[in-house]
């Protein structure tokens, strides 16, 4: 049985919107051991191990990635491109951008995606699909040269379209479904920007309107104090457990977080156990303008996720924020929106 055959109902539906069919030469590469592996770690970075986040269900990183090669797919008919989404996450350790965090790597989140090259090499059953293909790694190790795939904040790509679908649906409190999903996604082609590159965008305003006011219900939830303060927390918790010479950097490539988990909670240290336990039990984060005291108390200021994305019009594609005033007011407001400078849980670690 191959994963395609793994993932639930719900997401089979989903990926038939982004594309009617699934590409028979993809089937291989899902399946390969590099790629299986992120199938054990979430996208939600590390909010599925407290109780501050309602999150629906997991949703991998493997599930991810089908999803972002199969928009690709969907519009480009590419293959090399389709591959280059597939593997852009093949390099992501256990709890995902958390470990970003633990590098220092707040704004870019970008840090842990030098091992790309390496990782697709190092597997001989993704090497030896690649031969069968006739594509060379270079052509698939980097999706940023592929600007349908991906391209630079607020532009939309199809990695940035399929993690503000799904988070939009997984994620916390969901702010549409598979309907609203499918009716936006329809109204997407390829438009030309205004630096004469192919970027996805919307073919007419309705429509992108619609995905600005649902999409910008979770832009302020990615730089939240509880997103923030969550994925600070593992990351000095997998800092700690490393100091003390109980996990390993490359053992957040070989193991599940499910796994390392369970290493955290029987790591025999009290500190770190204890402080993991209160971590779970949490329902809140706080905020505050200063430091407090005896508290796990944190500032950070993190990667602001937002898109402005082009609008078919007569003359030439525009951002939509230079043909709606809607659109222009929503994304001024959360460009605007502040947390406080300080956020913490209410137990010190």
């Amino acid at each position: 049985m191959g994963y395609l055959d793994e993932v639930n109902d719900e997401i089979k539906k989903y990926y038939k919107i982004l594309s009617p069919e699934i590409p028979e030469f993809l089937h291989g590469y899902i399946d390969t051991k590099a790629m299986r592996r992120i199938g054990k770690i979430s996208c939600w970075c590390g909010t599925d191990w407290t109780n501050v986040f309602e999150n629906k269900y997991p949703y991998s990183n493997l599930e991810h990635s089908i999803a972002v090669a199969l928009i690709v797919w969907n519009f480009t008919k590419d293959k090399k491109q389709t591959l280059a989404g597939l593997f852009h996450d093949i390099a992501t350790p256990a709890f995902k951008h958390c470990i970003d965090f633990m590098n220092g790597d707040y704004k870019k989140q970008e840090s842990t995606e030098e091992q790309t090259r390496e990782i697709i090499e190092n597997s001989e059953e993704i090497m030896a699909l690649l031969k069968r293909d006739n594509v060379k790694v270079e052509e698939v190790m980097d999706y940023h040269i592929y600007p349908i795939a991906d391209n630079d904040t607020p532009k939309l790509s199809s990695d940035r379209l399929e993690y503000t679908f799904t988070n939009g649906i997984y994620f916390d409190k969901p702010v549409w479904d598979l309907n609203t999903i499918k009716e936006i996604y329809e109204g997407i082609e390829i438009l030309t920007n205004e630096d004469n590159i192919q970027e996805l965008g919307f073919k007419n305003i309705e429509i992108a309107e619609k995905f600005i006011e649902g999409a910008s219900k979770l832009w302020p939830k990615w730089i939240s104090n509880e997103d923030k303060t969550t994925m600070q927390f593992i990351a000095d918790i997998v800092r700690e457990m490393n100091q003390n010479g109980l996990l390993e950097i490359k053992d957040l490539y070989k193991y599940s977080e499910k796994e390392i988990v369970q290493k955290i909670k029987n790591c025999g240290i009290p500190r770190i156990q204890e402080g993991f336990d209160k971590f779970q039990k949490a329902t809140k984060v706080y905020g505050s303008d200063k430091t407090v005291p005896n508290k796990y108390c944190v500032s950070i200021e993190a990667k602001r996720r937002y898109i402005i994305p082009l609008v078919k019009q007569k003359d030439k594609a525009r951002r939509i924020t230079e043909v709606s005033k809607e659109a222009k007011d929503i994304v001024e407001n959360y460009l605007n929106h502040k947390t406080e400078k300080y956020s913490y849980f209410d137990f010190n670690f």
